[in-house]
């Protein structure tokens, strides 16, 4: 099975530390360490190169997964680093106390081109495929416990490559978790696609390196 171990964020880890968000030093190939961030499971590597955010808005330069089979160093322009098992990472707790990663959110100017690679290349077949609506698809694979939303957007031309955009963490209480941050982090709210849950944005101005929102649990 493929699953994603993390991202790699080309911006500053300080906007995540005045989260309260603990980081830990990730060993990265070369033998240098960086600072690396847990979040239910999925890791946010910092890696040193400070970038300005993608047209997309978007800081995310690359990510790491875990495969027995997969042997690439991209996925339709995402840079891919492919390992065999997963790094032991510190138990360390948030107050937010994010349970799950609902999804992680990838741009791209060509759904069957970038949803092609992902299952040719990672071995995840395409689950479906939704009509957003506004000239917006959306293709739908299962890496692991996440989801990865593939979003084709009709403001991207066709050969712009894919890009991991964004990452929704889902928490037990949304408006605990927005109380304790407050408006100047994220906004109210709101319902999602999803009937019966509601989601919250983090503000660009918090500067996390890639929008974040926080969804409530699924409805069963």
């Amino acid at each position: 099975m493929t699953t994603i171990a993390d991202v790699w964020l080309s911006s500053s880890i300080d906007s995540w530390r005045s989260l309260g968000f603990s980081d830990y030093p990730l060993r990265q190939p070369d033998g240098s360490t960086v600072p690396c961030i847990s979040i239910a499971g999925l890791g946010f590597r910092f890696v040193p190169l400070i970038v300005q955010p993608s047209v997309t808005g978007s800081c995310v330069s690359g990510w790491t997964v875990i495969s027995d089979d997969a042997v690439t160093d991209s996925i339709d322009g995402v840079a891919t680093q492919v390992i065999s098992e997963h790094q032991p990472t510190p138990e360390l707790i948030h107050e937010l106390a994010v349970t799950a990663i609902d999804h992680i959110v990838i741009t791209t100017g060509s759904l069957e081109r970038t949803c092609g690679a992902i299952t040719e290349q990672l071995g995840l077949p395409l689950k479906r495929i939704r009509d957003a609506g506004h000239g917006v698809r959306q293709g739908f694979h299962r890496a692991g416990s996440l989801i990865l939303e593939i979003v084709e957007r009709p403001d991207l031309a066709p050969e712009t490559p894919a890009e991991i955009w964004g990452a929704v963490f889902v928490v037990d209480d949304l408006d605990a978790a927005v109380a304790w941050l407050g408006p100047d982090a994220i906004g109210a709210p709101r319902d999602a696609v999803q009937n019966g849950r509601r989601i919250a944005s983090f503000k660009k101005e918090v500067g996390l390196g890639l929008p974040v929102a926080l969804m409530s649990p699924h409805v069963r």
